[in-house]
């Protein structure tokens, strides 16, 4: 396959992840269940659907796995368990436009964590895509933004929520020439259910009834923003510079848009397309204007 298909075949692949990562703000607002124990159901369930494939790996690499692999997995995992324990927290706090707008400020915080991590620095194209992105996050949820004195602590754990995406991103990158990808994420996802768990043993008793609904809920988080979406945005990690892959992320809203409408009937909003197509440019100049793929 030449070098060209391969790269519209990750360009797409890395699409894909994020019409799935989108479907996580429908599972959260409607799962009632404990914030923290939401975050660790979904991430274990993610770590067992993908267990055959990191067996797999190690058997085929012929080697065991070692302390070393586990620490390259435990500072992203912290960063992983903090974004979701605080996202469910604060999508729950605040209107999801408020909420979609501050957790998709990713391309913004991302370059600052990529200069502190790896003094990688953004290209001319990369910024002008990072600021069609935030316009069309901006202009889709913006619009809708409200600054209600009640929602200022919902407001910000949702930002905080996006800082330690954003540092899940950056570390995730770290690891991409030395350690293959299921040795590395499948460790990632029990630390950070692992993580959350622990969190969740100061504020509830988890042996307890759980509702079918909400194990249904959790079960979606866990088999699609999680085990695809975050499992692709890992893997996009080790072809395309950082910076292309934040950007990527501001697709996400867009598409939850979309499923609103094909799945509950709920109209855009008229900004919705100058929005999408914002996106959409910020995308295609990231993806194909100067240097998208990783140096290694």
């Amino acid at each position: 396959m030449s070098q060209s298909m391969k790269y519209i075949l990750r360009s797409t692949l890395l699409m894909v992840g994020m019409v799935f990562g989108s479907t996580s703000v429908i599972f959260i607002k409607a799962s009632t269940e404990h914030p923290y124990l939401v975050a660790s159901y979904r991430l274990w369930i993610a770590a067992l659907v993908l267990t055959p494939f990191f067996l797999t790996e190690l058997r085929r690499s012929r080697s065991s796995y070692s302390w070393k692999y586990l620490g390259s997995s435990t500072l992203p995992a912290l960063a992983l368990a903090f974004h979701f324990m605080s996202w469910v927290v604060g999508a729950r706090m605040t209107p999801v436009a408020n909420a979609s707008l501050l957790v998709n400020m990713v391309p913004v915080a991302l370059p600052f964590i990529l200069w502190i991590l790896y003094r990688e620095m953004v290209n001319r194209a990369e910024i002008m895509a990072t600021i069609l992105a935030l316009a069309g996050v901006v202009v889709l949820s913006g619009v809708s933004f409200q600054t209600d004195r009640s929602m200022f602590i919902g407001n910000l754990v949702c930002f905080g929520s996006m800082l330690g995406y954003a540092a899940y991103l950056g570390l995730g990158r770290r690891n991409r020439a030395t350690i293959s990808l299921w040795v590395y994420l499948v460790p990632l996802y029990y630390l950070a259910g692992l993580f959350c768990f622990i969190t969740a043993l100061f504020t509830i008793n988890p042996i307890k009834p759980y509702d079918l609904e909400n194990v249904l809920y959790i079960l979606g988080l866990g088999l699609l923003p999680t085990v695809i979406a975050h499992s692709v945005l890992n893997y996009s990690l080790r072809y395309f510079r950082g910076q292309v892959v934040g950007v990527a992320t501001a697709a996400q809203p867009i598409s939850a848009v979309i499923m609103g409408f094909v799945f509950f009937g709920e109209a855009p909003p008229p900004v919705f397309y100058i929005a999408a197509a914002l996106v959409g440019a910020a995308i295609m100049i990231a993806l194909f204007k100067g240097e998208a793929y990783q140096r290694k």
